[in-house]
């Protein structure tokens, strides 16, 4: 019998923050994938003999916020070192990081998994650092854009306490949300401003020992973290199975191939040479400083959440639609246009959605679609008025989203308004009965769901004009009309 495995997994996050310079120079932080490179640098990014760092404020005040909204411990008393090793894209030959005394430590983070349920996932540290350069590979040669050098970095880091990909996926997610929320991280992974490294170990499911672990680097997006995750755990298991063992080793993700590929055997602590960075008196943060960024922080996604259940949604669509701000800003912009809540929700998750799925667009991007908020309320409130039914106005909504428009505009060009003429009701259920004698039998035999099918035609035909409780109204008095002949 195949043993069965768990992943235990720690999981480090590399969030650049978003302010207007780098960590320690003036120079100006830019998108790295557009700007010029080697544009947006000094003596200082470059490493130039001599040059002194400076602390950048605003980032420290950042990396608060999120050791705040991770529930972590402040320290008072924060040291920066220098992390020494040599590749072409770190101009210093080390990177200024923290090691022994983070920013932050002792925290946790609630996640919501699938089957409904939630877990504690320990936060061991937040800690500052700079950003490396960008190698950009053309054949054989490298080329390096120092512009990203030097970037203010945000490292977080968990407890091993992640024991699948779907539980580092729902992590990986409800990080980047806060992260967003709190205005500090764009949350675009394409672009390399949010970069995740998880730490892979597995073990028989049932034991709490704590086994050989790989850690893989640099994963740009969460599909590939749980991916890389679940191939991990998958060729351990399979590894112990057969006897083997697993060496410690950097690894990196094939998108292509769907598989992790070896780098390097894996450093220790001792391979980086830590030691205080000369340069840089230690930090100290008092706490009614912290209190001070405290007061600063914005409605973050469980508080999001929260709110929207009292507004009588489900934990699983407030939940939803929490998880990214732009679709959280874009729902409650329906509601201040007066939609019902739950109505604007079921709208929002089941039909605008489902259009941007198609489409191939990500609920993040919902910003860029030709449908409006005010549009969804709009539709709302035509349906609960009786004006369009509501097979109308998803008409009405496939039309807004490839042209946009006014749903009121559409619904008079499409002809869709409905119509309480009972005289023309009756000639269609006239009709419709007179074609469906077998069905009429069926119904007066007893098989009272016989009607449903009846009253779908009688709506086909009527061409989503007729309301469906007239509708049902005028078929029943009919059918009863029949039955008794």
């Amino acid at each position: 019998m195949t043993t069965q495995y768990e992943g235990v997994i720690g999981l480090e996050v590399h969030a650049e923050l978003l302010t207007k310079s780098k960590m320690f120079c003036g120079c100006a932080v830019v998108d790295s994938t557009t700007a010029a490179p080697n544009t947006y640098v000094c003596p200082i990014c470059l490493g130039m003999p001599g040059m002194l760092p400076v602390i950048n404020r605003a980032a420290v005040d950042y990396a608060i916020m999120v050791g705040l909204a991770l529930n972590c411990e402040i320290a008072g008393y924060n040291v920066f070192a220098r992390k020494s090793y040599f590749y072409p894209d770190l101009p210093k030959g080390y990177q200024i990081s923290q090691y022994e005394l983070p920013l932050a430590r002792n925290g946790w983070l609630m996640i919501d998994l699938p089957d409904g349920t939630q877990k504690r996932i320990g936060i061991r540290r937040a800690h500052l650092e700079e950003d490396t350069g960008k190698l950009v590979h053309l054949g054989n040669s490298s080329l390096v854009d120092f512009n990203r050098s030097g970037v203010p970095l945000l490292e977080i880091v968990t407890e091993p306490d992640i024991r699948s990909d779907i539980e580092a996926e729902a992590y990986a997610r409800k990080l980047r949300a806060i992260l967003v929320y709190l205005g500090v991280n764009t949350g675009d992974m394409s672009k390399g401003v949010l970069r995740m490294e998880p730490n892979i170990s597995a073990r028989p499911v049932g034991s709490d020992e704590f086994r050989t672990r790989v850690e893989v680097k640099n994963l740009n997006s969460i599909r590939s973290l749980q991916r890389a995750s679940a191939y991990e755990i998958a060729r351990h298991g399979k590894v112990y199975d057969q006897g083997g063992t697993i060496q410690q080793a950097t690894f990196g993700w094939d998108e292509l191939r769907q598989q992790t590929v070896l780098q390097r055997v894996k450093e220790s602590a001792s391979d980086y040479r830590y030691f205080p960075e000369p340069d840089l008196l230690p930090l100290h943060i008092t706490e009614d400083y912290v209190e001070q960024v405290r007061e600063r922080l914005p409605e973050l996604p469980d508080a999001k959440r929260d709110r929207f259940l009292a507004l009588g949604l489900s934990r699983y669509d407030a939940s939803v639609l929490v998880a990214d701000r732009t679709v959280a800003d874009w729902y409650e912009k329906v509601l201040a246009a007066g939609a019902d809540a739950k109505k604007a929700a079921n709208w929002l998750l089941n039909e605008v959605f489902a259009r941007m799925n198609k489409a191939g667009y990500d609920p993040e991007e919902i910003g860029s679609i030709k449908v409006q908020p005010a549009d969804i309320a709009a539709l709302i409130k035509l349906v609960d008025a009786g004006t369009i039914n509501n097979n109308a106005a998803k008409t009405v909504l496939d039309n807004i989203y490839e042209n946009g428009g006014a749903p009121a505009e559409w619904v008079q060009n499409l002809g869709l308004e409905q119509t309480r003429d009972t005289g023309a009701v009756e000639a269609v259920i006239d009709r419709v009965l007179t074609d469906n004698p077998k069905d009429v039998d069926r119904f007066c035999a007893g098989e009272e769901k016989v009607v449903r099918y009846l009253m779908g035609l009688v709506m086909k035909e009527g061409k989503g004009k007729f309301p469906a409780d007239l509708v049902m109204q005028v078929l029943n008095e009919k059918l009863a009309a029949k039955c008794g002949q």
